[in-house]
């Protein structure tokens, strides 16, 4: 097991266990789950067994990165050793010739040397030779025929659909041990590279796949762990989802060291692997990354966001979904540079830059909450008022050149950073997190555009350089955000709303570029908050607990620091403050006249 644990994933980060431990009552939850609806979770490949073999045809499909290798042989083994003939089918066989694949997602590439790429408009049929599918036939010598592989639905034959998933971390953890490889390839890329095919061509082709197939899936499978999988029905994971979407959810955060990381989580955050330099950054709430748990007897089973969206949108976000689809709009993330580094210098894409060149439908606005600091802690955000775009530029390409370093605050402002300030980074404005500062990045979803122009002449933790992005930055840089501008328009400005005997709802407006807005809710007893049809994501930014009572559902205690949300479904909510002092949550959610 260990053996085949370390060929199989690159990484730090521990493997996620089948059986959740107890949870001390006051502390940041790794592994949060939500209650499985109406059926069992159960675990190994031998219970898995036992169910498909009654069916005489089993349709295997699922995500990319998952081990087919082990799942084929060790079904296969297991159902003859119960005395059934099997016929297995690999549904690879049937795939278009790999210089055909590679030519037909080139496009979609672009420059090879950047990460960037455009979102692609293949679909998985585009991956199939249809002349060798339609020769697919069910021959009756067998007790049971098995086709299995990413993409085995293409066949189009009925039969037991079972589904199995794969959390994008864990992917990611095997895509880094050159472990698999992108779709309908078998020739292994840089781990940037295979990343880059991921985002813009992979994961939307699958997705596309996996939303068709979610309401016809009999079987969902967690293939996560080597050797010993967690699964489910279909039907449990789905009535799971739609409670989900009128209550609450959390997803599975996820956290990665980085050149810049800092100590803050790893000092506070119970469950993370202590052997390791730093934590950069904690996926809090990333629906393209991050991955939803679902408990039963203690053992635990993930499943993708992208299955909550797909099949409650309209639950989820209320009225935002005619715009956002099956795009859930905002993000919550972790930067931690305590005792670490400063962020490079970077900047992000206008919203039609980022649609022409990339294909995405809104683009990477952005603020900073600043969830802690040391007194010593600063912003970079905006320009000098004498700045000298053409001057910056060549400062900026000098320093990449000659690998001197550049006298940063000529060209940028410095603001010192204090406990619960919100700073304002839409789209085009130079920034950069200081040392010392733990950020709660408040975000549109976006995340991988980002345009670095410096990075501090530092390398990346693999001892390369840091790939910059100075070209795309200044098509996109707006240079108007100088002087005192910054501090007027950029530093939001927050203000009491409303209040009570014991609370206060505050408001800390955001830019007018941002489609998303923020509120604070102080209170020492206990709060009652309408959605208006809007989804609701939440985070305890001081004080020790909160209860959440969504409806008629039982309640959900959340720790300090922890990102969770309230569906727009729910109508309204409660918290209740279960600790001593001020609570103080973050609430944040789309502007209505963004919708």
């Amino acid at each position: 097991m260990s053996k085949y644990y370390k060929m199989k994933r690159n990484t730090s980060q521990l493997l996620i266990p089948i059986e959740k431990e107890t949870q001390s009552l006051e502390s940041y939850d790794i592994y949060p789950a939500f209650p499985l609806k109406d059926g069992i979770i159960e675990a190994g490949y031998e219970s898995l067994a036992k169910v498909i073999s009654k069916e005489k045809v089993v349709i295997l499909d699922g995500y990319i990165g998952v081990d087919w290798d082990e799942v084929s042989s060790t079904l296969k083994n297991l159902i003859e050793s119960m005395g059934f003939k099997i016929k297995m089918v690999n549904v690879n066989n049937f795939l278009k010739e790999e210089s055909e694949i590679q030519k037909m997602v080139l496009p979609f590439l672009r420059d090879s040397d950047s990460i960037f790429g455009y979102r692609t408009t293949l679909t998985l049929c585009d991956y199939f030779d249809q002349s060798k599918i339609d020769g697919i036939k069910i021959s009756q010598d067998y007790d049971i025929t098995i086709i299995y592989g990413t993409g085995a639905s293409q066949t189009k034959i009925k039969g037991h659909l079972v589904y199995f998933d794969l959390p994008k971390n864990e992917l990611q953890f095997r895509m880094r041990s050159s472990s698999i490889s992108n779709l309908g390839i078998t020739i292994w890329n840089t781990p940037k590279q295979m990343y880059k095919q991921f985002y813009f061509v992979d994961w939307i082709v699958l997705n596309r796949e996996k939303k068709r197939l979610l309401p016809k899936m009999d079987i969902i499978v967690d293939q996560q762990r080597p050797g010993n999988p967690t699964w489910t029905t279909g039907s449990a994971v789905r009535g799971s989802l739609s409670q989900m979407s009128t209550h609450y959810f959390r997803v599975r955060p996820w956290f990665e060291p980085g050149v810049w990381g800092g100590q803050w989580m790893k000092e506070r955050f119970t469950g993370l692997n202590p052997d390791v330099p730093n934590y950069a950054w904690s996926f809090e709430m990333i629906v393209p990354e991050n991955g939803l748990l679902l408990e039963n007897n203690d053992k635990l089973l993930e499943v993708s966001f992208d299955m909550l969206m797909f099949q409650e949108r309209d639950n989820v976000l209320g009225k935002a979904a005619q715009r956002f689809q099956d795009e859930f709009p905002i993000r919550f993330d972790f930067l931690d540079t305590f005792d670490g580094g400063n962020l490079s210098v970077q900047c992000h894409p206008k919203p039609d830059y980022i649609k022409k060149e990339f294909g995405e439908n809104f683009t990477q606005d952005e603020t900073y909450y600043i969830m802690d600091a040391s007194e010593d802690a600063d912003v970079y955000l905006g320009f000098q008022d004498n700045i000298d775009p053409k001057e910056f530029r060549q400062a900026l390409e000098h320093s990449f050149e000659t690998k001197e370093v550049l006298d940063v605050e000529k060209y940028i402002q410095k603001l010192p950073a204090k406990k619960h300030d919100l700073f304002l980074i839409p789209h085009g404005t130079v920034h950069c997190s200081g040392i010392n500062n733990m950020v709660l990045e408040i975000s549109a979803t976006p995340y991988i555009f980002t345009f670095k122009m410096y990075d501090w002449q530092r390398m990346d933790l693999d001892g390369k350089p840091r790939p910059l992005n100075i070209e795309h930055a200044f098509k996109n840089l707006n240079f108007d955000r100088k002087g005192n501008r910054v501090k007027e328009t950029l530093v939001s400005k927050p203000y009491v709303e409303s209040s009570g005997p014991d609370w206060k709802k505050i408001h800390l407006p955001t830019h007018p570029d941002h489609f998303y807005d923020i509120y604070r809710y102080e209170f020492e007893g206990e709060i009652t908050i309408n959605t208006n049809d809007q989804c609701h994501i939440l985070m305890l930014v001081e004080g020790g607990s909160i209860e959440l009572i969504p409806n008629d559902y039982p309640s959900q205690t959340f720790q300090y620091a922890e990102t969770f949300a309230v569906p727009a479904a729910a109508n309204k909510y409660r918290l209740i403050n279960k600790m001593e002092g001020m609570a103080k949550v973050i609430v944040s959610f789309v502007k209505d006249e963004a919708c």
